[in-house]
């Protein structure tokens, strides 16, 4: 009886605990859950997963490895010499090393003007030009990354208003199905309204399509291996006055764009280079000294000498004209190119802002006037046509043209967002979000 007492306890107190175990459990996530991200959460795993923009960082990390090997300081050598070894008896017995001299030697090259400084620090600023190409790399890589954001937004909202569109077809197909059934219409007038959806198909079907594709691209970017059904974004799909002026994006621009950060390092670079090539012509001295026992027969009291000795290559003729003609010349190769990349930076900036003022101008004649005008003449005219007062053409007609200043305005607002990207791209950074 005792056991069977403490057997049931044991099985209540598991029962009991059950639920509390399970509350403890983490909760996984559902079978079949799609992931959604905002464009912040884009930008970061980007950052995180992106192997060209990896790769464009191990080129920085080998540009700092040969800051090391920039700096480094010539070797000494050290040398052994022998001599005195007698190759003939003397006096009656052969004692090949009795009288054999060791002399151990060291040398040193000694670099003057500063060449090693100047080596480090040529090395520096062609690190800091690969940091420069790397955020050069990233700002068009990011602008890609927006594109394609732009564009699965687009599609989501293309899609949304076909599906719409659809919906509202099929409720005015229904009415029109009563109508023939209470003869109020004829056959061939059902029958192309029944005709007519297939555009409407068709625009859900290309709105999927071009969905998908967004998507992909996304996930190309991203190094993403999630199938596309279960990955999604999200975010605002609308304008937005910029607020700002082309003066200022010209100012932030000259300012953030890496690519003219680039070029301006690559002239300060040419400088250095320039002055390592005048340093390089300059002659090094070698410097060495020995020790020695016994050198010498003659003098019975030099049994240990040392010595030194300085060695000066003579600029007879001067080897390194070409180098430093070279590199003054790149000097001014590199100030074309700034100039170069500062015109770039105008033209850019000044289309993008081109293009966005012009969509924005169209984006607020359609907000204003369009879209209120394309809506209140597509339901003026089927409440008319339902009740007889208007033609299966006229219905038609004010159908397309409601569903082409939508969709227009659908891609107008894309065509905004990319100029908008295209605006961040010519800038530097993220000036409109």
């Amino acid at each position: 009886m005792r056991l069977k007492t403490i057997r049931t306890i044991f099985v209540c107190s598991l029962l009991c605990a059950a639920p509390l175990l399970r509350a403890q459990q983490p909760q996984s996530a559902p079978a079949g859950g799609v992931k959604v991200y905002t464009w912040d959460q884009l930008r970061e795993r980007f950052h995180n997963a992106n192997p060209t923009l990896q790769a464009g960082q191990l080129n920085i990390d080998e540009s700092r490895a040969a800051e090391i090997t920039a700096f480094l300081r010539p070797n000494p050598d050290v040398s052994l010499s022998t001599d005195g070894t007698q190759l003939t008896p003397s006096q009656g017995t052969w004692r090949p090393f009795a009288g054999t001299q060791f002399v151990p030697a060291i040398t040193y090259l000694h670099e003057r003007a500063n060449k090693r400084e100047l080596r480090l620090d040529s090395a520096v600023k062609a690190t800091s030009i690969a940091r420069s190409q790397q955020d050069d790399l990233e700002r068009n890589l990011l602008f890609t990354l927006r594109g394609a954001f732009v564009q699965t937004l687009q599609a989501k909202a293309v899609l949304a208003l076909v599906k719409d569109n659809l919906t509202y077809y099929d409720k005015v197909l229904s009415i029109s199905r009563d109508r023939f059934g209470a003869g109020d219409i004829a056959q061939i007038d059902l029958d192309r309204l029944e005709l007519q959806r297939i555009q409407y198909e068709s625009d859900i079907q290309m709105a999927l399509v071009n969905l998908r594709t967004a998507k992909i691209q996304l996930q190309q970017l991203l190094s993403d291996k999630t199938p596309v059904d279960q990955f999604d974004v999200t975010g605002p799909f609308e304008f937005a006055d910029p607020g700002r002026s082309l003066e200022e994006f010209r100012r932030i621009a000259l300012d953030a764009r890496p690519d003219l950060r680039a070029a301006l390092q690559a002239v300060d670079k040419a400088k250095t280079d320039h002055q390592l090539a005048v340093a390089n012509g300059s002659t090094d001295p070698t410097f060495s000294g020995w020790i020695s026992h016994n050198p010498s027969f003659n003098n019975p009291f030099d049994n240990n000498t040392i010595g030194a000795s300085v060695s000066i290559p003579l600029r007879i003729f001067d080897r390194n004209q070409g180098e430093k003609e070279r590199t003054e010349i790149d000097i001014r190769r590199n100030q074309r190119l700034q100039e170069a990349a500062t015109l770039q930076v105008f033209n850019d900036v000044d289309s993008a802002f081109a293009t966005l003022t012009s969509n924005l101008v169209l984006l607020r004649a359609y907000k204003d006037r369009y879209l209120d005008r394309a809506a209140r003449v597509r339901e003026t005219v089927a409440f008319a046509y339902q009740r007889g007062g208007a033609t299966l053409l006229d219905f038609l007609s004010a159908q397309n043209d409601y569903r082409s200043v939508q969709l227009n305005y659908v891609n107008l607002i894309g065509s905004w967002l990319g100029a908008a990207s295209q605006l961040n791209l010519a800038v530097g950074r993220e000036v409109i979000q």
